[in-house]
């Protein structure tokens, strides 16, 4: 076989046939548990349905001897109010100025932003070989509390619900302006998160940046064939499955991916089409603050620490309107992969060929799922 033809991979079915069988007639068919059990055992490669990536899966790999690089474990417990800390109430930032007393979420302008609306015309030398493009931005940092020893999965579901709030209401405002507001939030220094004060960032810049540019034309091609949100069908077809779900509630849904990179990636998706933050209702709004306490307490107990990661919110490019291909989504990276002191390096092939993973995402769900069963019993 050619390269070129060997590079022309077919798709391995995103649920495993099995559990379609199963569905329809309640009896296991074997070709389809052939396939399942080819998807546990043997090295083959998945494909990210939102960007069109692809990336290898090793699963034999599991058994292999680790005598690489651990982490240090974290710091002892912090002090609810940090004098020294820029981002507690009251206290004076590194641009100079002074944070209010504030007693809930708070919300500021970066004082050392990466975007500023500083206009270019034209960027001189700038050719195919040397493209360059202007881009004007803002960006936002968001305390979840004024609190400076809590993490988000240690904050109240109210507590929660309003930084779900503020994030809704920096989208609408920042969106009149904007094509693209990016929520995310680095947690824990192994993430080069450099102030463990509970908070996250927002950026907004005037084009849409590289990930979401490719999940815009994987979702538009995917509606324009199916006349369905591709992640409203994904989703249906993991409910049904249910080899990846790790948590769920009446409005949200959270799964560690079929192409997952990072071992115990997971991705939250609404049941309901809902395209921006702003766009949900009250209850959902309630039922995600309620998830998301719950996908980063079981995060914490997977290796017993202050579990580190990076999230971030996807929704539709800006300006307003439905855009019926999109569905709003956030993603979790953490980089932790055996232990509290050891974690997935994107290195070598990653870097030069493609992502690879050993454990598969089906047993890294399953090991989320069981502790979040294990702290709510009566959790779907």
């Amino acid at each position: 076989m050619s390269s070129r033809a060997a590079g022309r991979s077919i798709p391995l079915p995103i649920q495993s046939m099995s559990a379609r069988t199963q569905h329809r007639t309640g009896e296991p068919d074997r070709d389809s548990e052939s396939v399942a059990r080819a998807l546990r055992e043997v090295p083959h490669r998945r494909r990210n349905a939102l960007t069109g990536d692809w990336l290898l899966v090793s699963p034999h790999r599991t058994q292999r001897p680790w005598h690489g690089h651990t982490e240090p474990r974290q710091a002892a417990a912090r002090p609810s109010y940090d004098p020294d800390c820029y981002l507690c109430p009251g206290n004076r930032r590194a641009g100079g100025a002074e944070n209010p007393t504030y007693t809930s979420t708070f919300v500021f302008s970066n004082d050392f932003p990466a975007l500023t609306d500083i206009t270019v015309s034209r960027l001189n030398g700038s050719s195919p070989l040397r493209a360059a493009a202007p881009v004007q931005g803002a960006c936002r940092v968001v305390c979840f509390s004024p609190r400076h020893d809590l993490r988000m999965s240690g904050m109240s579901i109210p507590d929660i619900r309003a930084v779900v709030d503020v994030w809704g209401e920096e989208v609408e405002r920042l969106g009149v302006r904007y094509r693209w507001i990016q929520i995310f939030e680095n947690n824990g220094a192994m993430m080069g998160c450099s102030n463990p004060h509970p908070h996250g960032q927002i950026w907004a810049t005037s084009e849409i940046p590289h990930e979401p540019g490719k999940e815009d034309v994987c979702q538009r091609e995917y509606h324009a064939t199916n006349g369905r949100p591709l992640l409203a069908d994904y989703l249906t077809n993991e409910l049904v499955a249910q080899e990846r779900v790790v948590a769920e509630n009446d409005d949200w849904v959270a799964v560690v991916p079929f192409w997952a990179v990072w071992p115990f990636e997971t991705l939250l998706i609404p049941r309901a089409h809902r395209v921006r933050l702003p766009d949900l209702g009250e209850t959902e709004r309630d039922n995600l603050a309620d998830i998301l306490r719950t996908l980063l307490r079981a995060y914490d107990g997977l290796f017993d620490t202050d579990f580190p990661y990076s999230m971030g919110w996807h929704g539709a490019p800006e300006p307003g309107g439905h855009q019926e291909h999109w569905m709003l989504h956030a993603h979790f990276y953490p980089p932790l992969l055996r232990s509290a002191s050891v974690k997935k390096f994107l290195v070598g092939y990653e870097m030069l060929a493609e992502p690879q993973r050993d454990l598969t995402p089906e047993a890294a769900a399953e090991r989320l799922r069981s502790l979040v069963h294990a702290a709510h019993p009566s959790h779907p």
